[in-house]
């Protein structure tokens, strides 16, 4: 299994301190330290999973006797009622790790579940659907890794690997041109996008070889205009008041990309349930 990025290893540790504090209260009382168990991880509903490495990762933090062995791909579609993974360790480990894991997992396989209907909205068009910076704090990385597995593209990680020359800038600017210039004066080669309110934003960002424009709330027929105006030039992304009811239109218009902040801001938490069973047998890894 890859190494996880460093800052889902830190919201991992962040979590579990979150919710341990000095120690799991209830399980200490009630299970003997020498107790094992072994659990299934069972799907609610229908959708794709994301992060089993992840919640892996939680049980190794709290447990590293704590054996996970996932029954089904990152990035698959499971059935209602189908067993994702199998856990198996100390029976007080496994009840401390256990909500923080399912908390992930949830969380990201409910990611990775929308933007798979995204996806599947758009198919048969050359659209890629984009996430946005409108993650919960501490989690981008886990997001937009559930992003990934469902199926979908990263934009930008945060304000650092890319520049998009937003509204606030241009306004401030006085003008897109001035804007762009400033950006391409402080020569850090990133790539430059420019939002556009209006066809003519689309004009001058084009005069000035921007690499791509972002068509701002704009109706389906100015970005089909768009597109023939752009004719290549520029890759062009489609944002604002994105549904799953309009996306396969705006695919239609021709647009290259389409960023739906919905996807980690609004999507629903994937139901799953972890089913224990009380065992004396002997922890063996990769069972």
């Amino acid at each position: 299994m890859h190494e996880l990025h460093p800052d889902i290893q830190r919201a991992i540790r962040a979590a579990l301190a979150e919710d341990i504090g000095a120690g799991d209260a209830t399980s200490t009382a009630i299970i003997p330290a020498e107790a094992t168990m072994v659990g299934q991880i069972i799907a609610k509903q229908a959708g794709v999973v994301a992060g089993l490495d992840v919640a892996a990762a939680v049980c190794t933090a709290v447990d590293p006797r704590i054996v996970l062995v996932a029954q089904v791909a990152e990035g698959a579609l499971v059935s209602n009622r189908q067993h994702v993974a199998t856990l198996q360790g100390p029976a007080r480990s496994l009840l401390t790790a256990e909500r923080t894991l399912l908390n992930f997992l949830g969380r990201m396989s409910g990611i990775a579940s929308l933007t798979n209907q995204f996806v599947q909205a758009v198919a048969g068009t050359s659209a890629v659907i984009l996430d946005t910076r409108k993650t919960v704090p501490g989690l981008r990385m886990c997001d937009k890794l559930a992003v990934v597995r469902g199926g979908g593209q990263n934009h930008r990680i945060g304000l650092y690997d890319m520049i998009l020359i937003k509204d606030n800038h241009i306004d401030f600017a006085g003008s897109i041109t001035t804007a762009v210039a400033r950006a391409r004066a402080a020569h850090s080669g990133l790539e430059i996008e420019v939002e556009a309110r209006t066809l003519a934003d689309v004009e001058e960002a084009l005069a000035c070889q921007v690499e791509r424009i972002l068509l701002d709330n704009m109706s389906n027929e100015q970005m089909r205009e768009a597109v023939i105006l752009t004719a290549g030039r520029a890759k062009l992304e489609a944002s604002g008041n994105v549904s799953l009811t309009r996306i396969a239109a705006i695919a239609q218009t021709g647009v290259d990309y389409i960023s739906i902040g919905a996807l980690t801001h609004s999507a629903p938490v994937f139901d799953f349930s972890l089913q224990f069973v009380r065992t004396t047998a002997p922890i063996h890894a990769g069972q």
